[in-house]
């Protein structure tokens, strides 16, 4: 009865407290540096593919998400 006691107060105790800030399951969670390199990385990709068309690349935010098209230089 003792050990069964323990455990369920360790168990308890072992879960009650807040999930760590640095949750490497959460990519991105609590870390806006990360989500700025990911933004800039894709920027540099669209560039390269618009630049294989003579294009630039031009980034616009839709519901939280960010596109790129390809446009005309001087456009």
């Amino acid at each position: 009865m003792n050990r069964v006691a323990l455990i369920s107060l360790l168990t308890f105790a072992g879960c009650s407290g807040n999930p760590p800030l640095d949750n490497p399951s959460a990519p991105g969670a609590m870390r806006p540096e990360v989500d700025e390199r990911r933004e800039a990385h894709a920027l540099e990709q669209a560039e390269a593919e618009c630049a294989k068309q003579g294009k630039h690349a031009v980034a616009r935010r839709v519901e939280n998400e960010t596109l790129y098209d390809c446009v005309a230089p001087g456009s």
